[in-house]
Protein backbone atom coordinates (compact mmCIF):
# COMPACT_ATOMS: atom_id res chain seq x y z
CA UNK A 1 0.00 0.00 0.00
CA UNK A 2 1.29 3.15 -1.19
CA UNK A 3 1.31 6.00 1.67
CA UNK A 4 0.98 9.81 2.02
CA UNK A 5 4.79 10.26 1.64
CA UNK A 6 5.86 7.89 -0.96
CA UNK A 7 2.70 9.60 -3.35
CA UNK A 8 4.11 12.92 -2.56
CA UNK A 9 8.10 11.90 -3.00
CA UNK A 10 7.23 10.37 -6.39
CA UNK A 11 5.73 12.97 -8.06
CA UNK A 12 8.16 15.29 -6.87
CA UNK A 13 10.53 13.34 -8.70
CA UNK A 14 7.87 13.92 -11.68
CA UNK A 15 7.70 17.25 -11.13
CA UNK A 16 3.87 17.03 -10.73
CA UNK A 17 1.00 18.04 -8.42
CA UNK A 18 -1.02 15.73 -6.34
CA UNK A 19 -4.63 15.40 -6.55
CA UNK A 20 -6.53 14.60 -3.53
CA UNK A 21 -10.13 13.57 -3.77
CA UNK A 22 -12.84 13.96 -1.12
CA UNK A 23 -16.28 11.86 -1.39
CA UNK A 24 -18.81 11.83 1.36
CA UNK A 25 -18.50 8.12 2.68
CA UNK A 26 -21.44 6.21 2.55
CA UNK A 27 -23.15 8.95 -0.11
CA UNK A 28 -25.66 8.31 -1.08
CA UNK A 29 -25.68 4.95 -0.08
CA UNK A 30 -22.76 2.64 1.41
CA UNK A 31 -22.70 0.34 -1.66
CA UNK A 32 -21.81 3.18 -4.17
CA UNK A 33 -18.76 4.46 -2.22
CA UNK A 34 -16.20 1.78 -3.76
CA UNK A 35 -17.04 2.22 -6.81
CA UNK A 36 -17.23 5.89 -6.72
CA UNK A 37 -13.86 5.62 -5.27
CA UNK A 38 -12.30 3.46 -8.00
CA UNK A 39 -13.97 5.82 -10.71
CA UNK A 40 -11.77 8.78 -8.94
CA UNK A 41 -8.60 6.70 -8.72
CA UNK A 42 -8.98 5.99 -12.40
CA UNK A 43 -9.12 9.44 -13.29
CA UNK A 44 -6.04 9.79 -11.77
CA UNK A 45 -6.55 10.72 -7.68
CA UNK A 46 -3.95 10.46 -5.91
CA UNK A 47 -4.56 10.45 -2.54
CA UNK A 48 -8.17 9.52 -1.32
CA UNK A 49 -10.02 12.02 1.58
CA UNK A 50 -13.44 9.93 3.11
CA UNK A 51 -15.49 11.94 4.63
CA UNK A 52 -17.31 10.73 7.66
CA UNK A 53 -21.00 11.89 8.04
CA UNK A 54 -21.70 14.23 10.69
CA UNK A 55 -24.89 16.05 11.92
CA UNK A 56 -23.19 19.10 12.43
CA UNK A 57 -20.18 19.75 9.97
CA UNK A 58 -19.21 23.26 10.82
CA UNK A 59 -16.86 24.15 8.54
CA UNK A 60 -18.99 22.34 5.43
CA UNK A 61 -21.11 23.95 2.92
CA UNK A 62 -24.65 23.11 1.58
CA UNK A 63 -23.17 20.88 -1.12
CA UNK A 64 -21.32 18.34 1.76
CA UNK A 65 -23.62 19.11 4.29
CA UNK A 66 -26.75 17.30 2.00
CA UNK A 67 -23.98 14.40 1.36
CA UNK A 68 -23.32 13.61 4.97
CA UNK A 69 -27.44 13.87 5.27
CA UNK A 70 -27.56 11.61 2.30
CA UNK A 71 -25.02 9.16 4.22
CA UNK A 72 -26.72 9.08 7.78
CA UNK A 73 -30.05 8.57 6.13
CA UNK A 74 -28.56 5.62 4.38
CA UNK A 75 -26.99 3.98 7.67
CA UNK A 76 -23.61 5.10 7.64
CA UNK A 77 -21.32 4.48 11.10
CA UNK A 78 -17.96 5.27 11.47
CA UNK A 79 -17.38 1.47 11.34
CA UNK A 80 -19.21 1.85 7.35
CA UNK A 81 -16.71 4.05 7.23
CA UNK A 82 -13.73 2.21 8.68
CA UNK A 83 -15.32 -1.13 6.62
CA UNK A 84 -15.60 1.01 3.26
CA UNK A 85 -11.74 1.73 3.67
CA UNK A 86 -11.07 -1.46 3.96
CA UNK A 87 -12.58 -2.60 0.74
CA UNK A 88 -11.44 0.56 -1.05
CA UNK A 89 -7.99 -0.56 -0.16
CA UNK A 90 -8.57 -4.01 -1.38
CA UNK A 91 -9.14 -2.58 -5.15
CA UNK A 92 -7.29 0.67 -5.22
CA UNK A 93 -3.59 1.63 -4.47
CA UNK A 94 -4.13 5.27 -2.92
CA UNK A 95 -3.05 6.10 0.36
CA UNK A 96 -6.68 7.32 2.22
CA UNK A 97 -7.26 9.72 4.50
CA UNK A 98 -10.63 10.13 6.60
CA UNK A 99 -12.25 13.65 7.76
CA UNK A 100 -13.94 13.73 11.06
CA UNK A 101 -15.43 16.62 13.04
CA UNK A 102 -13.85 15.34 17.07
CA UNK A 103 -17.54 14.40 18.36
CA UNK A 104 -17.50 11.14 16.44
CA UNK A 105 -13.81 10.50 17.88
CA UNK A 106 -14.32 11.33 21.40
CA UNK A 107 -17.60 9.20 21.56
CA UNK A 108 -15.85 6.47 20.42
CA UNK A 109 -12.56 7.43 22.20
CA UNK A 110 -9.32 8.42 20.59
CA UNK A 111 -7.45 5.42 21.28
CA UNK A 112 -10.53 3.00 19.52
CA UNK A 113 -10.85 5.73 16.54
CA UNK A 114 -7.28 5.47 15.57
CA UNK A 115 -6.89 2.32 16.14
CA UNK A 116 -9.68 0.91 14.03
CA UNK A 117 -8.42 3.57 11.35
CA UNK A 118 -5.19 1.74 11.52
CA UNK A 119 -6.67 -1.93 11.50
CA UNK A 120 -8.41 -0.62 8.52
CA UNK A 121 -5.56 0.47 6.37
CA UNK A 122 -6.26 4.59 6.88
CA UNK A 123 -3.06 6.63 6.52
CA UNK A 124 -4.25 9.74 7.90
CA UNK A 125 -7.06 11.07 9.80
CA UNK A 126 -7.92 15.35 9.28
CA UNK A 127 -9.88 16.37 12.47
CA UNK A 128 -11.23 20.52 11.42
CA UNK A 129 -12.85 20.89 14.99
CA UNK A 130 -9.80 19.95 17.41
CA UNK A 131 -7.36 22.72 17.88
CA UNK A 132 -3.65 22.22 17.50
CA UNK A 133 -3.40 23.33 21.47
CA UNK A 134 -6.03 20.63 22.42
CA UNK A 135 -4.59 17.90 20.24
CA UNK A 136 -1.91 16.50 23.03
CA UNK A 137 -3.75 13.31 23.42
CA UNK A 138 -4.77 12.57 19.91
CA UNK A 139 -1.41 13.32 18.50
CA UNK A 140 -0.12 10.76 20.82
CA UNK A 141 -2.23 8.16 20.07
CA UNK A 142 -1.73 8.44 16.27
CA UNK A 143 1.66 8.28 16.33
CA UNK A 144 1.80 5.21 18.30
CA UNK A 145 -0.14 3.71 15.46
CA UNK A 146 1.21 5.34 12.65
CA UNK A 147 -1.09 7.70 11.35
CA UNK A 148 -0.59 11.08 9.51
CA UNK A 149 -2.10 13.85 11.56
CA UNK A 150 -3.09 16.50 9.17
CA UNK A 151 -3.87 19.92 10.80
CA UNK A 152 -5.87 22.79 9.00
CA UNK A 153 -4.55 26.46 8.13
CA UNK A 154 -7.16 29.13 7.81
CA UNK A 155 -6.16 32.54 5.92
CA UNK A 156 -5.93 34.12 9.71
CA UNK A 157 -3.59 31.48 11.08
CA UNK A 158 -0.80 33.87 12.36
CA UNK A 159 3.05 33.14 11.94
CA UNK A 160 3.73 31.70 15.26
CA UNK A 161 0.86 29.07 15.29
CA UNK A 162 1.55 28.40 11.60
CA UNK A 163 4.99 27.17 13.03
CA UNK A 164 3.38 25.28 15.68
CA UNK A 165 1.03 23.53 12.97
CA UNK A 166 3.84 22.87 10.64
CA UNK A 167 5.29 21.37 13.80
CA UNK A 168 2.64 18.81 14.49
CA UNK A 169 1.81 18.07 11.33
CA UNK A 170 2.37 14.85 9.17
CA UNK A 171 1.34 13.72 6.01
CA UNK A 172 0.45 16.95 4.57
CA UNK A 173 -0.67 20.40 5.64
CA UNK A 174 -4.50 21.50 4.82
CA UNK A 175 -4.30 25.06 3.41
CA UNK A 176 -7.99 26.72 3.58
CA UNK A 177 -8.14 29.08 0.67
CA UNK A 178 -10.55 31.23 2.24
CA UNK A 179 -12.94 32.10 4.53
CA UNK A 180 -15.83 30.18 5.14
CA UNK A 181 -17.18 26.84 4.30
CA UNK A 182 -16.76 24.38 1.58
CA UNK A 183 -17.95 25.04 -1.87
CA UNK A 184 -17.24 24.89 -5.32
CA UNK A 185 -16.45 28.56 -6.83
CA UNK A 186 -16.03 29.94 -10.09
CA UNK A 187 -12.81 31.51 -9.74
CA UNK A 188 -9.13 31.57 -7.58
CA UNK A 189 -8.53 34.62 -6.08
CA UNK A 190 -5.41 36.60 -6.20
CA UNK A 191 -5.94 36.35 -2.39
CA UNK A 192 -5.74 32.57 -2.68
CA UNK A 193 -2.18 32.83 -4.47
CA UNK A 194 -0.88 35.43 -1.99
CA UNK A 195 -1.64 33.49 1.14
CA UNK A 196 0.01 30.05 -0.67
CA UNK A 197 3.18 31.95 -1.30
CA UNK A 198 3.38 33.26 2.24
CA UNK A 199 2.46 29.79 3.89
CA UNK A 200 5.59 28.12 1.48
CA UNK A 201 8.66 29.50 3.54
CA UNK A 202 6.92 27.71 6.69
CA UNK A 203 6.16 24.34 4.75
CA UNK A 204 9.11 24.15 1.94
CA UNK A 205 11.33 21.08 2.56
CA UNK A 206 9.28 19.87 5.68
CA UNK A 207 6.13 18.87 4.90
CA UNK A 208 3.54 18.91 1.50
CA UNK A 209 1.52 21.53 1.49
CA UNK A 210 -2.21 20.82 0.18
CA UNK A 211 -4.74 23.41 -0.66
CA UNK A 212 -8.68 22.75 -0.91
CA UNK A 213 -12.20 24.63 -0.32
CA UNK A 214 -12.84 25.82 -3.59
CA UNK A 215 -10.78 24.22 -5.61
CA UNK A 216 -13.07 22.88 -8.74
CA UNK A 217 -11.67 22.98 -11.93
CA UNK A 218 -8.45 22.52 -14.24
CA UNK A 219 -7.64 25.89 -14.30
CA UNK A 220 -7.68 26.35 -10.07
CA UNK A 221 -5.18 23.39 -10.05
CA UNK A 222 -2.73 24.56 -12.40
CA UNK A 223 -3.10 28.36 -10.57
CA UNK A 224 -2.55 26.68 -7.03
CA UNK A 225 0.80 24.24 -7.83
CA UNK A 226 2.04 26.93 -9.79
CA UNK A 227 2.14 29.31 -7.37
CA UNK A 228 4.65 26.55 -5.24
CA UNK A 229 1.90 24.62 -3.11
CA UNK A 230 2.34 20.51 -3.54
CA UNK A 231 -1.44 19.05 -3.97
CA UNK A 232 -5.14 20.37 -4.31
CA UNK A 233 -8.48 19.42 -3.00
CA UNK A 234 -11.33 18.88 -4.60
CA UNK A 235 -14.27 17.77 -3.06
CA UNK A 236 -17.72 19.64 -3.40
CA UNK A 237 -17.03 19.22 -7.45
CA UNK A 238 -17.42 15.98 -6.99
CA UNK A 239 -19.60 15.63 -4.79
CA UNK A 240 -22.06 18.09 -6.78
CA UNK A 241 -21.88 15.36 -9.58
CA UNK A 242 -22.76 12.68 -7.11
CA UNK A 243 -26.02 15.04 -6.02
CA UNK A 244 -27.17 15.97 -9.32
CA UNK A 245 -26.93 12.14 -10.62
CA UNK A 246 -28.28 10.11 -7.56
CA UNK A 247 -30.71 8.35 -10.15
CA UNK A 248 -28.63 8.13 -13.28
CA UNK A 249 -25.22 5.47 -11.34
CA UNK A 250 -23.68 5.03 -14.43
CA UNK A 251 -23.51 8.91 -15.22
CA UNK A 252 -22.12 9.10 -11.92
CA UNK A 253 -19.27 7.34 -12.11
CA UNK A 254 -18.58 8.40 -16.00
CA UNK A 255 -18.29 12.34 -14.65
CA UNK A 256 -17.09 11.65 -11.83
CA UNK A 257 -13.91 9.87 -13.28
CA UNK A 258 -13.73 12.10 -16.20
CA UNK A 259 -13.48 15.26 -13.91
CA UNK A 260 -11.24 13.64 -12.17
CA UNK A 261 -8.84 13.19 -15.30
CA UNK A 262 -8.95 16.67 -16.47
CA UNK A 263 -8.19 18.43 -13.27
CA UNK A 264 -5.12 15.40 -12.69
CA UNK A 265 -3.80 16.14 -16.24
CA UNK A 266 -3.66 20.48 -15.20
CA UNK A 267 -0.71 19.20 -12.81
CA UNK A 268 1.11 16.80 -14.89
Amino acid sequence: MKTIESVFADLRGKGQGALIGYIMAGDPRPEYTLKIAEALVRGGVDILELGLPFSDPIADGPTIQQASVRALTAGTTPRTVFDLAAQINQNCDVPLVIMTYFNPVFRMGVDSFLSAAKSHQVSGVIVPDLPIEEAGEYRRAAAEYGLSTIFLVAPSTTDARLRLIVDCSSGFVYLVSHFGVTGARSAVKDLTIELVKRVLPFTRGRIPLAVGFGVSKPEHAQRIVGAGADAVIVGSAFVDIISNNLSKYDKMLDETEATARVIKQALL
